[in-house]
């Protein structure tokens, strides 16, 4: 099995040198450009909207973007009034919402069945990032799939954020100079604070 993002060369590489491997994209990923979809939604809302109407949605990006489990209470009230307010954020976030359960899924029929009840219920929506979504889940199917049948479900969080961390520690550095010390500084980056 072959986990990765959707970048091409990626794919490109992982076929001929691993043609019976099984590509799975990864859930982060995939996620993160559903929350794209959403922010370009929120974007358009606030453009559209004027006046005391702006002041609902303006520094709501986290909050919507988040996990209902992950808010403060304090952002939990301010994602209910939005949502209240404006219907077409409101229905962004319920899609955002119920797409997060296709990952839960063990069978790729039921996934699958999950995925087109979702991309059937926008039809009427007028969500055009939403639509090119769902038109990039559609292209990616096999590999989005390949999750549902997994045994383990592997996620690339811990590397992205390992990757940032690199990034972060050779910005501080001015780039690397010493390759033993920045390999040093990784290692130490991971362990728990004493």
């Amino acid at each position: 099995m072959a986990v990765m993002d959707r970048w091409k060369p990626f794919l490109a590489s992982t076929k001929p040198h691993a043609p019976q491997a099984a590509v799975l994209f990864d859930k982060f990923h995939v996620m993160r450009h559903l929350g794209e979809a959403l922010d370009q939604v929120r974007r358009s809302e606030y453009r559209r909207l004027s006046g005391k109407d702006q002041a609902f949605v303006k520094g709501q990006r986290y909050n919507l973007l988040s996990r209902w489990e992950n808010r403060s209470l304090t952002g939990r009230q301010a994602l209910k009034k939005l949502l209240a307010a404006n219907r077409r954020l409101n229905t962004a976030y319920l899609l955002k919402e119920w797409l997060s359960q296709l990952w839960e899924y063990r069978r790729e029929g039921w996934a699958r069945r999950c995925f087109d009840h979702w991309k059937q219920s926008l039809q009427w929506q007028r969500l055009k990032p939403f639509e090119e979504f769902a038109a990039m889940v559609e292209r990616n199917w096999d590999g989005i799939a390949a999750y549902c049948e997994s045994e383990e479900k592997i996620s690339l969080g811990f590397v992205e954020g390992l990757n940032t961390k690199i990034r972060v520690i050779q910005r501080r550095a001015y780039g690397p100079r010493d390759e033993q010390y920045l390999r040093l500084k990784i290692l130490t980056c991971m362990l728990p604070e004493i």
